[in-house]
């Protein structure tokens, strides 16, 4: 009964094309259609240069994905040994644009005519839509920074974009449904005819309904994964280039209108080390870097961002960024995301993360591994953020790979600054169904010199309380006799001192996962309390 229950509490925030959408895509089986390939359209304006990921392609045939080395020779195009991700990256063709990418162009042409031969029409992990939008999109800036495609690659270029036409994702939408559209469109742009027409007319009309649904006001994308925005702006970027490339300066004009904030947003989440804060599903070399993006704006000539200022509040996302002195502080005031769509949502509600001298000191745990095994779910879990649990239990209810049943609502959300203090609050109801209803309380009261964090948990009876500090690698926290705690770098010098009230502090083992496949030894700090509620815990961090 508690699996249908929980069963329950998640599908019940589905859309009815969730539903219905999921039934045909199982049932479907649409036939390819290898007929022959339209012209090219004659493309008149500049196509300007993309932002740039790290290669992966290693040596003819040869790969590194998710920090994991393998070859065709050893693996071939779908080896179920691997896992799904890493396959998925296989059929991207990422490596056609990555930096230097000129200078693999030999590799590049061989691993084209290799996946050609090797992956039939609509059979196998290539064919799945996603991985075949994203190869679309890349085939198709391969073919435009002056290279020369072959005709079969031209060939499958349109089989492809024909069979996405079958295959669309409405049983997931989000950043699936956006890929497949903005796949369409580059299709429908690169080829001529009425069929290309077709297809840029059914990604556009998409796109049209989709952006303004997954842009928020404030920039942010919908899913509040700071990762999954670094790629939402890769992607509105890209369509105002090809669409300037090809004259379509209309469809340019409409997707430049949310650049702006969209760039904003990702400045703001990014910490001064210049990679993406940890909130939700996130981790770094999946989207192209700060710089990678801003610079791929300019050269479309979009301003830089704006000065954020000390005080930031992302209040359509659920994000605040407060900077003072040597510190900035961004902290989790956020919905997990979309009701029927929380499949890269982390039970974070409430944490931070907090960097000092342009270092990370505070951290959530990141994101290394998909798919339904254990430390999936670990690492979705409130332990693994920096923040408060109550009774051992996740504040949202997130269950196997990429599902969420109860979720944790925010409230009483307010930033302001008070004085000389810059301070963040909130409150969520994500612990109400535990016995005496707790619900947690946080605020952030930031200076120059210090941070506050006061956590109040309201309710009644008697509950188990933990809350988490995660440090960031290369930290040491060195407990005194007093209960006192000082934070040390790998030099042995002091980084901050730290003080709490209201709990019993001890130092553990943790581990940090800053990109898919790796995974950092660190440490966290754990306050354990148990207590009749009402009750609170402060924690006073000081720095020089």
């Amino acid at each position: 009964m508690r699996r249908v229950l929980r069963l329950w509490r998640t599908v019940r925030h589905l859309r009815p094309v969730q539903v219905y959408g999921r039934l045909w895509f199982r049932l479907a089986r649409p036939r390819p259609d290898l007929s022959q390939a339209l012209p090219l359209r004659p493309c008149d304006g500049d196509w300007c240069a993309p932002a740039r990921r790290q290669p992966s392609l290693t040596g003819p045939g040869a790969f590194r994905f998710l920090d994991e080395a393998g070859s065709l020779a050893e693996h071939g195009w779908d080896d179920p040994a691997r896992p799904k991700l890493w396959r998925y990256n296989q059929h991207y063709f990422d490596d056609l644009n990555a930096l230097n990418a000129p200078e693999r162009d030999d590799w590049h042409r061989a691993l084209i005519a290799d996946w050609i031969a090797a992956n039939p029409p609509g059979r196998g992990t290539g064919w799945e839509p996603y991985p075949t939008s994203i190869r679309i999109v890349n085939w198709v800036k391969w073919g435009l920074a002056d290279t020369a495609p072959s005709q079969d690659a031209i060939q499958s270029l349109a089989v492809q974009a024909r069979w996405l036409t079958r295959r669309m994702e409405w049983h997931l939408l989000g950043n699936h449904l956006f890929a497949n559209a903005k796949a369409l469109v580059f299709a429908g742009l690169y080829f001529n005819g009425a069929e290309a027409a077709r297809w840029l007319d059914t990604g556009t009309r998409i796109l049209a309904r989709e952006i303004p649904e997954q842009i928020l006001p404030d920039g942010g994308q919908f899913e509040r994964s700071p990762m999954y925005h670094a790629l939402a702006v890769e992607d509105m970027l890209d369509l105002v280039n090809i669409a300037r490339a090809f004259g379509r300066n209309d469809l340019a004009q409409a997707r430049s209108v949310r650049v702006a904030s969209m760039l904003d947003w990702l400045g703001a989440m990014t910490h001064p080390d210049g990679d993406i804060a940890f909130f939700n599903d996130a981790a770094i070399g999946i989207a192209p870097d700060q710089k990678q993006l801003f610079d791929y704006a300019g050269r479309l000539g979009f301003a830089a961002p704006s000065d954020r200022g000390a005080l930031c509040h992302l209040a359509a996302s659920g994000y605040a960024r407060l900077s003072a002195g040597p510190a900035v502080l961004i902290a989790d005031l956020a919905r997990i995301g979309p009701d029927y769509l929380p499949g890269h949502a982390h039970a974070d509600t409430l944490s931070f993360e907090l960097s000092l001298h342009g270092q990370r000191v505070f951290v959530n745990s990141g994101t290394s591994v998909y798919g339904l095994g254990p430390e999936r779910l670990r690492q979705r879990g409130t332990a693994a953020h920096s923040t408060l649990m109550i009774d051992g239990q996740d504040s949202s209810e997130v269950w196997s790979g990429f599902r969420v049943g109860r979720r944790a609502r925010p409230y009483d959300v307010n930033v302001r600054r008070d004085g000389v203090a810059l301070v963040a609050e909130g409150a969520h109801d994500g612990y109400r169904h535990l016995r005496g209803a707790p619900v947690h309380r946080r605020r952030w009261q930031l200076e120059e010199n210090g941070l506050a964090v006061t956590d109040a948990v309201e309710g009644s009876g008697c509950h188990q309380i933990e809350m988490r500090f995660h440090l960031a690698p290369g930290l040491q926290a060195v407990m005194s006799s007093d209960g006192a705690i000082k934070v040390k770098d790998e030099q042995g010098r002091s980084v901050l001192d730290l003080e709490i009230t209201g709990g019993v502090a001890e130092v553990a083992p943790s581990s940090w996962h800053p990109q898919f496949g790796m995974t950092l030894p660190s440490q966290v700090i754990c306050i354990h309390a148990t207590a009749d509620l009402p009750t609170s815990l402060q924690t006073n961090l000081h720095w020089t």
